[in-house]
């Protein structure tokens, strides 16, 4: 049927172009906050593109509800105001007929929708956690970056190497201050270089320096002179495994269901239905009268779109705090907006039909 196919094809156009823009507008702000910490050294460079990955999966969900809602509201209201919904409505079909073409385009996302939230981004959201720990796990040479001041991991070291390393392996002008139990250490060295023994232990090797020892603020400092000076690294202790619910499978969720598990199941059960429900409530929120603005119902959509995301989040809360049943959580925010569907679908219909609400 030509009503269908035409519409699949603008839904499609629709949803590839705003989905693009709306994957760029998350890459752009998870990489604005992660260049931040990487400058701030609390995140190392090499790290920044895996860390991008795992933050871009974790907000797929979102960015794939927004696509399918805004993709089928943009699509309905360009037909509107070009006057094609005035020949379809002359021809016979009800405004109801664009459930089912809507229905047909939807339901594939919902699924993907449904996969990615259910499985893949708690899988993200893991590996994210254990590769942060990872990364804090590391010993503290490797946040020296040439040219820049970097603490340690701790907050008791303050490093600073003038020129990195070249082929020898050998960085210039070597900085290091540590302060512990109010005394304060400052070694500045000519040369360093890292050494691995036959045992598998770690060295920094520092050579032509000085070391100052002293308490701030007196005159008592202690200066030695060196040729050659080496200290052994520690390596830290892997952390634990993170045990927050955002990072649990699915399937975790269901064979422990506690609140905070419940909550974060329904959750998860939530967004894939949000998506659904929001492409059926786009049908009448499109509507767009050619005399008038043709932004207002793209303003309305997502203020809807935020109180429903809202209202969700806060049942999520509720039932965590034990203030909630699960049950209640998960049908109460999605009967309200099935509610308002209907409603929207009955205004259109009955209360204030097409081409009286034109005049």
């Amino acid at each position: 049927m030509i009503f269908r196919r035409a519409l699949q094809r603008e839904f499609s156009y629709a949803a590839a172009a705003v989905f693009v823009a709306l994957f760029a507008i998350l890459i752009t702000t998870v990489l604005i906050r992660l260049l931040g910490q990487a400058a701030g050294g609390s995140v190392p460079a090499d790290a920044v593109a895996a860390l991008i990955g795992f933050g871009a999966l974790s907000e797929l969900p979102v960015v794939l509800t927004l696509t399918l809602f805004i993709a089928v509201l943009l699509s309905l209201s360009r037909g509107y105001r070009d006057s094609e919904m005035v020949v379809w409505f002359a021809s016979g079909v009800p405004l109801t007929a664009w459930i089912s073409p809507v229905l047909r385009f939807a339901v594939p996302l919902v699924l993907v929708i449904a996969g990615v939230t259910l499985f893949l981004g708690p899988w993200a959201q893991l590996k994210n956690a254990e590769y942060r720990e990872r990364l804090d796990s590391r010993d503290d040479t490797t946040r020296v970056a040439p040219g820049v001041f970097r603490e340690s991991s701790g907050a008791r070291r303050v490093f600073f190497v003038e020129v990195g390393a070249g082929e020898d392996g050998r960085v210039r002008n070597v900085f290091v201050s540590e302060e512990n139990k109010g005394k304060l250490t400052v070694i500045a060295a000519a040369e360093g270089f890292m050494h691995n023994d036959d045992d598998g232990n770690r060295y920094v090797i520092l050579e032509k320096g000085r070391r100052y020892d002293g308490t701030p603020g007196t005159p008592e400092y202690r200066v030695m002179t060196f040729e050659r000076y080496q200290v052994q690294i520690e390596s830290r202790q892997m952390a634990a495994a993170p045990a927050k619910t955002r990072t649990r499978p699915t399937l975790q969720l269901l064979q422990n269901p506690d609140d905070r598990n419940l909550a974060e199941l329904a959750g998860r059960i939530g967004i894939p239905l949000a998506a659904l429900l929001l492409a059926l409530l786009a049908i009448p929120l499109s509507f767009v009268n050619p005399r008038a603005g043709r932004t207002n119902n793209l303003l309305l959509a997502l203020f809807t779109y935020l109180i429903y995301s809202n209202a969700i989040t806060v049942c999520q809360a509720w039932v965590s705090q034990g203030r909630l049943r699960f049950e209640l959580a998960l049908l109460l925010p999605h009967l309200a907006v099935l509610a308002l569907v209907a409603f929207m679908f009955y205004r259109r219909l009955v209360v204030t039909p097409f081409w009286r609400s034109r005049s």
